[in-house]
């Protein structure tokens, strides 16, 4: 049972536990109303990674064999050529779900080749050339899916964990301070009220000693 620390005594203390009780239900039921909105949001995510991963896999396959015809056709030392390009540049915005920042639909900048410089092969590189830029962004794609969809199963799990710890020991907690202190109270009440009932009275005096003179 979790020690409740810092309860006010007497009834100021009935009242902190009884707000205190409130706060943590309705905790509990906004943390359990997130829950169902991140596993909708859990369900188009990973609905977005499969697809993402058909379309990975499909243009992954595609420039494999733009490139094999390439090779065949215009030789590895066109392909050689071919690869001396900058680098690809990524940008990935950020968004957030449910609080949860996750990355969005990703792009990807591939430096063209220089219009002055002629193309090292012929039409069989240009297409595995294509192809590959398409493979590129179809991973990049994949990335951000896989990305967004595990943030979300973190987060998933730690709400879980949140509820878990107020339903089965917060609240539990707080309900037996609560009766504790509540039965507390009704017994100092009550023995209060004994105190009073049989507290000491004035005796009341002797029949024939009233007005008596002494005479």
């Amino acid at each position: 049972m979790i020690a409740l620390r810092h309860v006010p005594v007497g009834r100021s203390g009935l009242l902190w536990l009884r707000h205190r009780l409130e706060v943590t239900r309705h905790g509990s039921s906004v943390l359990r109303r997130k829950l169902t909105l991140l596993a909708t949001e859990h369900d188009r995510l990973r609905r977005r990674r499969a697809e993402a991963a058909r379309n990975w896999t499909a243009a992954d396959a595609a420039a494999r064999g733009r490139l094999d015809r390439a090779v065949l056709l215009d030789g590895l030392e066109a392909i050689d050529a071919a690869a001396e390009m900058p680098p690809a540049e990524v940008c990935v915005p950020w968004t957030a779900v449910m609080g949860v920042r996750c990355p969005g639909e990703p792009s990807v900048l591939i430096p063209q080749r220089p219009t002055q410089l002629p193309a090292p092969g012929g039409a069989a590189l240009s297409q595995a050339e294509a192809a590959y830029r398409a493979a590129a962004l179809a991973a990049v794609r994949h990335a951000a899916a896989d990305a967004a969809l595990t943030a979300v199963e973190s987060e998933m799990a730690a709400t879980r964990r949140r509820v878990r710890a107020l339903d089965r020991h917060w609240i539990p907690a707080l309900e037996a301070a609560l009766a504790a202190r509540t039965l507390q109270l009704a017994e100092l009440e009550a023995a209060d009220l004994t105190r009073r009932r049989s507290g000491p009275r004035l005796a009341a005096p002797a029949p024939g000693h009233i007005g008596s003179s002494g005479s």
